[in-house]
């Protein structure tokens, strides 16, 4: 049962072609490499070029199209979140947690459908950065690769069949609605106590990312190679390709995450220093994404 799935297909006002509410390599929009490459490509692009013609400018405040952004992002990902649930809640129920983490049948086609739609925000989550570059804020390293390279994991997740996909998906839909809402409240003025506790919460997120996708890889590669010889619950459903640049990049996330927080937050001012909003960086004004330390 799954009654806000059922709920939205039956209100949906039109049929979606199969390629839409399934994952077809070179026929679902942004499928193949090419088209992603290109797309990350010009995104890149793009928000150099508007920071390179904004260097005159005056910096822009754009708080009305800032504030629907959010509203939009942080509504979609509870909406999806809540999609997912519905659907990853039986799986674990009916058959237990390594069946609904590792199984073939855990890559369910509603499941797909909902990693195709956050798949797709990746790509709408890409306008934070013109914002950004609008505003004459700088674009930092730890901003703009997160961002991309959100997208080409999300990608490399679809391609791969990854069923542990879900774990990754829903706590990333989770930092999102707190993370949006508060973008789309701070905007309008209001203020929050909590906001350093954003990047704590996604680092947590990433923690719990890797164990779930490394003991994913482990449980792979013991079962396929070395069975009998190492313990293992059984196969995990994933490309190996797949699953290493899932480890590798999710290890880089937490990595970077981790150096942010310590510099924003643990690093002691110097004499000297500029603070903005609380915090320095040796005679440099500090501005965070969107007012807070946080990317993802």
């Amino acid at each position: 049962m799954a009654p806000l799935a059922d709920f939205l297909v039956s209100h949906f006002p039109f049929q979606l072609p199969a390629h839409y509410t399934s994952y077809v390599p070179g026929k679902t929009p942004l499928s193949t490499s090419s088209s992603v490459m290109t797309t990350l490509i010009s995104y890149l692009v793009v928000i150099f070029g508007i920071q390179a013609v904004m260097k005159d400018q005056k910096p822009q405040k754009l708080t009305t199209l800032f504030r629907a952004h959010n509203l939009i992002l942080t509504s979609g990902s509870f909406i999806l979140l809540a999609l997912m649930v519905e659907e990853i809640f039986p799986l674990y129920w009916k058959n237990g947690l390594f069946h609904a983490l590792c199984s073939e049948e855990s890559w369910t086609p509603r499941l797909e459908v909902y990693y195709i739609i956050n798949y797709y925000f990746k790509y709408i989550e890409l306008i934070d950065t013109v914002f950004l570059a609008l505003k004459k804020k700088p674009l930092q390293f730890l901003h703009v690769f997160h961002h991309s390279a959100t997208a080409l994991l999300c990608f490399s997740q679809l391609n791969g069949r990854t069923s542990i996909s879900w774990v990754v998906i829903t706590l990333n839909l989770a930092v999102h609605v707190v993370m949006y809402y508060y973008y789309y409240a701070t905007a309008g003025g209001a203020r929050f106590w909590w906001k350093k506790y954003l990047t704590t919460m996604q680092i947590v997120q990433f923690i719990v990312d890797l164990f779930a996708v490394y003991f994913g890889t482990y449980s792979h590669y013991a079962f396929t190679y070395y069975k009998g010889i190492l313990p293992s619950l059984g196969n995990c459903s994933a490309t190996e390709s797949a699953a290493l640049f899932g480890c590798g990049l999710l290890t880089s996330y937490l990595g970077l995450f981790i150096n942010f927080y310590i510099q924003t937050y643990k690093t002691p001012a110097k004499k000297g220093d500029i603070v903005v909003n609380g915090k320095a960086n040796g005679n440099t004004l500090v501005f965070q994404v969107h007012g807070i330390c946080s990317y993802y």
